[in-house]
């Protein structure tokens, strides 16, 4: 009797400690590791010797960057939440859609230069640019949907996924192959040189005019789709395609106006990102494709107030982020893990908070 006492004794200890919300306690452990290295980083960075600390130009510079890429990675991010708010899926390849308008414009643009016409009709110039990036990025995304994803609408979650991922490989060695693998000098016209100051700060005019583009690109994004016949449509498919079916919707139709939207956003993308960094490459969507995944899942997914929000938080970590919290512990180049910082960002999202900014703060149930 005393001996099956003590064994109900350990069975209870047992049962109480695997019943322990031991997720919850990881993830509260985690979290203060992860505020404990913030504070501490930041604090030593901030702290530092005159000689070795960094300006407060320089802070302002990272800032006023970091906002310029982050408008670019959420015109990029919209094109996936788009995507996948419609077909539940994740466009792996949509990096190269806006690589292959990128690229397009820039024969163009290198043409134009060259003949004088770029510095000559500057603002006409830019026009046909994103006209040609538009055309060519949204030509891709049709392509796309019409062979690669429609015939496995309705395969299981995971065939669309590696069919991207196939699509993404092709189209990036399909640019290498005709072009070649060497990077090319992507023309800025002279009116976008130099820079002005704004409230005292200066400002380059390239991302000036990322801010204007990006911002009027997204306000008129939001009137299409919650204000035209054609958005509440996109909206009643991504709620229930086949109710929507019921209701005299063609799915199809509205699938590849979706593919075109984000193939539209994906040109405007190309020449903003061409035209700031002045350089276009086969390779040139990975980085920026990945990122602006990363910016989705940050606002959540399905969202487009949290894809763009995502994309501007997400550029401003990416640029501030590493100097500020690694300089201090003197890693010897922060700048140059910007890259691992995003997928960084990345688990850290998914683990604390699945659905995003302003999502539901859930995983979805697959």
């Amino acid at each position: 009797m005393a001996g099956s006492g003590a064994v109900k004794t350990r069975v209870q200890r047992v049962g109480g400690f695997a019943t322990l919300p031991w997720r919850r306690i990881i993830l509260i452990i985690l979290g203060a590791t992860i505020a404990f290295v913030v504070v501490v980083g930041s604090y030593r960075t901030l702290t530092l010797p005159a000689a070795e600390r960094y300006s407060g130009d320089f802070w302002v510079d990272q800032i006023v960057n970091g906002l310029g890429q982050g408008a670019i990675l959420a015109l990029i991010a919209l094109g996936y939440t788009l995507v996948y708010g419609i077909l539940r899926m994740i466009n792996f390849a949509h990096g190269e859609v806006f690589m292959a308008g990128a690229f397009i414009s820039f024969f163009f643009a290198d043409a134009y230069v060259k003949s004088g016409f770029l510095n000559s009709n500057p603002y006409f110039s830019l026009l046909i640019l994103f006209v040609v990036s538009i055309v060519g990025s949204t030509v891709v995304a049709v392509l796309l949907e019409r062979i690669a994803y429609r015939p496995l609408r309705n395969a299981p979650r995971l065939v669309p996924l590696i069919t991207a991922i196939g699509a993404s490989l092709f189209i990036q060695n399909a640019f290498r192959g005709f072009f070649g693998p060497q990077p090319y000098g992507y023309p800025l016209p002279d009116v976008l040189a130099g820079s002005v100051e704004l409230f005292g700060i200066p400002v380059s005019k390239v991302i000036i005019m990322v801010f204007v583009v990006a911002i009027v690109s997204m306000v008129v994004l939001q009137w299409f789709v919650h204000r035209s016949s054609t958005g509440r449509s996109m909206r009643a498919v991504a709620e229930d395609s086949e109710i929507a079916s019921l209701m005299g919707i063609d799915v199809d139709r509205i699938v590849v106006v979706t593919f075109i939207v984000g193939g539209v956003l994906a040109g405007i993308a190309g020449v903003l990102f061409s035209l700031t960094f002045q350089q276009v490459q086969f390779t040139m969507g990975f980085k920026p494709g990945i990122a602006a995944f990363t910016a989705a899942v940050l606002g959540g997914i399905g969202s487009i107030g949290g894809a763009a929000l995502g994309g501007f938080v997400l550029g401003l970590l990416q640029a501030i982020g590493p100097p500020l919290l690694l300089t201090g512990f003197s890693i010897p180049s922060p700048f140059s893990i910007r890259d691992a910082f995003v997928f960084l960002v990345l688990i850290l999202v998914l683990v604390f908070r699945p659905g995003g900014l302003l999502g539901s703060g859930e995983a979805e149930k697959v």
